[in-house]
């Protein structure tokens, strides 16, 4: 009954993100308290894409505010800039991406990280700046052996799971 309510509640999400212009793929996963900007028809979000708590996209640059009205030229100046995810990428709680910024497919992109540069596919990018760290198959080296077969079960399997394994 869970997943059915949740199925519901994201093709609502997913028909009012749509509304405001985000391009949406298949198969995503959006958590509450995302942050669209003000222009979010500049947003496109490739398939199978998980955005997380907190996550702020800016598409737009509001340091012209100063300019404009320092000097007469630039007085109704803005700077505006596409934001493109790519298929099967993670962004992780509390991400900045900033505008004009590309994020390629297979990304995993670590919480907290301000995006202001585009990523390359299979990367792993973390920081302040986001800087690429590692690629998609070091990650999965390093994380191999902890790696838990949970997805599948239920709740309380998990719990039970977790609490006597790890």
């Amino acid at each position: 009954m869970r997943n059915i309510l949740r199925r519901i509640s994201s093709k609502r999400k997913y028909k009012k993100l749509q509304k405001m212009g985000i391009k949406i793929g298949k198969n995503c996963e959006i958590y509450d308290g995302v942050s669209w900007g003000s222009e979010p028809y500049l947003i496109s979000i490739g398939d199978h894409v998980r955005i997380t708590n907190g996550v702020r996209f800016i598409t737009h640059d509001g340091g012209v505010w100063v300019l404009r009205n320092r000097e007469e030229q630039y007085k109704d100046i803005d700077i505006f800039g596409k934001i493109v995810i790519g298929d099967n990428t993670h962004i992780g709680m509390n991400v900045i991406i900033m505008p004009g910024v590309k994020i390629g497919k297979n990304c995993i992109i670590g919480c907290g990280a301000i995006v202001t540069k585009d990523i390359p596919d299979d990367s792993v990018a973390v920081g302040v700046p986001a800087k690429v760290i590692e690629d998609i198959e070091t990650y999965i080296k390093k994380n191999e052996c902890r790696f838990v077969h949970t997805k599948q079960m239920s709740a309380e399997e998990k719990k039970s799971y977790i609490q006597n394994n790890i």
